[in-house]
């Protein structure tokens, strides 16, 4: 009987210091995510368009792991198009994040590319990021790689240095290797992309920064690219702006091997976390020629119910010199979206 009592205490005191190891890693993860809903309209001639859609959907799961950081997170579009909806993986990695002058992440994550880039769809404001963020990021890139958010899977060691007085760090420092593929996919060429990023902060909310990006893509070959990037977001005043260029040959030949492209925009606060205007001026040149710019002039407002729901409007004129037709060059485009959190 002794030893009967013996085992089920042991099993129990087991059991428990199970159960409280369960219940601590379970403390360590957090479940959200956030839905973006869509109405566009489009008056370009051959590419008229008036339409509701479900521009995104993210699930993830965010959790700790003694000096690791780890993060899932898998998206649902309509990329496909009307009743064909994707469901993918587009982060998983883990970082030791032990100091905050070296911190190390593996995994598939965004590029170390621009400051936009890293940026929450939710927290951009636009309807969009940039075309040229889109084109030279790996988004839906110039070099025909597949929509990837601006994330490759690879390696990157990235820090803050120099902290002032109050403890606030003066410059940061990233770079990664990459496949150069985009997301879940392996290196088709064996040839890795090196991107690095450096950025001082001299006061508070201001970033000034550059990135290189070499490397290649099997179908098309090598490329190189940099971005110059400032930034001020303090008090829900947000400016910013990049240049980006970029050489080596894109999925269509008859562009040339250069592109580039800039944007600048400002969102400022009307009342305090509920009305914000904003007013953007953007420019991409896929063959870095003004014969083949697409510029946008665009103003809007935000409308913040809570800091988990808001209400996006955006109107763009729209100039777009590589239509064939010069008197078609102009149109109009109207964005609508209701953004949510949870």
């Amino acid at each position: 009987m002794k030893k009967l009592l013996t085992v089920a205490f042991m099993a129990i005191a087991l059991t428990a210091n199970a159960q409280e190891k369960t219940s601590k890693l379970l403390n360590n993860i957090k479940f959200s995510g956030y839905g973006m809903l869509q109405y566009q309209s489009e008056d370009k001639e051959g590419g008229e368009h008036n339409e509701f859609n479900l521009r995104l959907m993210r699930l993830i799961f965010d959790g700790k792991i003694g000096d690791f950081d780890w993060r899932v997170q898998g998206q649902g579009t309509n990329a496909k198009g009307p009743g064909e909806p994707t469901f993918q993986l587009v982060d998983l990695y883990a970082e030791w994040v032990r100091h905050k002058e070296a911190r190390i992440r593996v995994g598939q994550f965004k590029r170390a590319f621009t400051f936009e880039n890293p940026t929450h769809p939710i927290t951009q404001g636009w309807y969009s990021y940039a075309n040229v963020i889109n084109a030279l990021s790996g988004f839906g890139d110039r070099t025909g790689e597949k929509s990837s958010g601006g994330r490759d899977i690879g390696i990157q060691l990235q820090g803050d240095l120099f902290p002032n007085a109050d403890g606030r760090r003066l410059l940061h420092y990233q770079v990664g290797v990459y496949n150069g593929e985009g997301i879940n996919t392996k290196d088709k060429d064996q040839r890795k992309d090196v991107i690095g990023g450096l950025w001082v902060m001299p006061v508070k909310g201001v970033r000034i920064g550059a990135f290189g990006w070499t490397g290649s893509r099997a179908d098309v070959g090598g490329k190189n690219r940099y971005a110059l990037s400032a930034e001020y977001d303090k008090d829900e005043f947000t400016f910013r702006t990049e240049y980006l260029h970029s050489q080596g040959m894109g999925a269509d030949p008859t562009l040339g091997d250069k592109a580039d492209g800039w944007y600048v925009f400002g969102i400022v606060p009307v009342v305090k976390s509920k009305p914000h205007a904003k007013a953007r001026y953007q420019c991409y040149r896929k063959a870095k020629e003004w014969s083949s710019s697409k510029t946008m002039y665009e103003v809007g407002m935000n409308y913040y119910f809570s800091k988990n729901m808001q209400l996006n409007l955006e109107y763009a004129r729209v100039n777009d010199r590589s239509i064939a037709n010069p008197d078609k060059h102009n149109y109009n485009f109207i964005d609508a979206e209701l953004d949510f959190r949870f």
